[in-house]
C-alpha cells in the first residue's frame, strides 16, 4: 500500500468514508500529506508527523493558540496517535514563496503576515519559566557537537560567543511561536488574503525567533518586505534585535546539519561554515 493510500485511508476513517484523493503533498523533512475531498468539509489536509513529538506540538497548537488566528489558518478536523496524523481543512490558494506578485501586491502580503504573526504571538501568556534561553544555549552545544568537522574551530567559538551574549540578556519572556516562519507556509489566495499553515514546529519561545529567517534570507534583498512586515507586526525593539543578531548563528548551525541529513540532503547543499565572519545578513537597527 502506498503512502497516498495510507493516507486516505486514515482520512476516511477519521472523517468520511467516502473520502476521495484531490491531491498528492510529499512535504519535506519527512512529513507527508494528501489532499482529499470530503462531503462534509469540502477539502482537507491529511498530514502524516515524522514524529510523536511534532504530532503532539501541532495538535497543541491548533487547541490552544490557533484558534486566536481565526479564519487565517487551517481548523483542525481530527487527530490520531496512532499513527501520529492530523486532518485539517484546507485553506485556498498557494505558497507565497511560489507566486509572482507585484510589488504592491507582495508588500501587502507581508503586512498581512506581520499581523499574523502578532496575533499568533498574543495567543498565549508570556512565561518566563522554562528558561528558554537557557534551552538554546544547550542545544547549540548539541549541533555544535552534532557539525562536528564542517565548522572550523574559530567558528565553534564564534558561534559559542553569540549564544553567551543571548544568555546575558536572561530573563527574556517566551510567547507562542510559529518557528518555521517563512513564506513557503504562508498561503496566498486569488482574492489577496494570506494564512498561515503548518505548525507541527510551534511552542512556547523568544519570539524573536520567528523573525530570523526573514532577516537573514529574505529582508537583506528586499528592505521593502521589511517595512511592510514591520507595519503589521509592530516596532522591533533593541533586545529583538539583539536577539534575531545572536539566533541567526544558532539558525545556521540548524540548517547546516538538518541539511546534511539524509532527508536535508535531498533539499540543500551542505557547506562549510569556515568563511571570513560578517555580521548576519540583514542586521536590523532599532526603529
Amino acid at each position: 500500500m502506498t503512502d497516498l493510500d495510507l493516507l486516505l485511508a486514515l482520512c476516511q476513517r477519521l472523517l468520511d468514508t467516502d473520502a476521495v484523493p484531490a491531491g498528492w503533498h510529499s512535504g519535506h523533512a519527512g512529513t507527508r500529506a494528501l489532499r482529499a475531498s470530503t462531503g462534509t468539509h469540502g477539502e482537507v489536509i491529511v498530514k502524516a508527523h515524522r514524529s510523536p513529538e511534532r504530532h503532539t506540538q501541532e495538535v497543541h497548537a491548533y487547541r490552544t493558540r490557533i484558534p486566536a488566528l481565526e479564519d487565517r489558518a487551517p481548523r483542525l478536523l481530527a487527530a490520531t496517535d496512532d499513527p501520529p496524523a492530523i486532518v485539517v481543512t484546507a485553506v485556498p490558494g498557494v505558497p507565497l514563496a511560489g507566486r509572482q506578485l507585484e510589488p504592491e501586491a507582495e508588500q501587502d502580503a507581508y503586512r498581512q503576515a506581520g499581523q499574523l504573526l502578532a496575533a499568533l504571538h498574543a495567543a498565549g501568556p508570556a512565561r518566563l519559566e522554562p528558561d528558554w534561553i537557557a534551552w538554546l544555549v544547550e542545544r547549540a552545544e548539541y549541533w555544535i557537537h552534532r557539525a562536528e568537522d564542517r565548522i572550523t574551530a574559530s567558528r565553534r567559538s564564534e558561534i559559542r560567543a553569540h549564544m553567551q551574549a543571548l544568555r546575558d540578556l536572561a530573563p527574556l519572556p517566551a510567547r507562542p511561536c510559529h518557528l518555521d516562519f517563512m513564506p513557503r507556509n504562508m498561503i496566498y489566495s486569488d482574492d489577496g488574503v494570506v494564512r498561515l499553515i503548518d505548525f507541527e514546529h510551534s511552542r512556547y519561545d523568544l519570539p524573536a525567533r520567528d523573525l530570523v529567517r526573514l532577516a537573514t534570507r529574505i529582508w537583506p534583498f528586499r528592505p521593502d518586505l521589511r517595512d511592510s512586515f514591520l507595519e503589521g507586526y509592530g516596532p522591533l525593539t533593541a533586545i529583538d534585535h539583539e536577539v534575531i543578531d545572536h539566533c541567526a548563528y544558532f539558525d545556521a548551525l540548524t540548517k547546516l546539519c538538518s541539511s546534511s541529513s539524509p532527508e536535508g540532503r535531498a533539499a540543500a547543499t551542505v557547506t562549510v561554515l569556515d568563511e571570513p565572519h560578517t555580521e548576519p545578513a540583514g542586521r536590523l537597527r532599532p526603529t
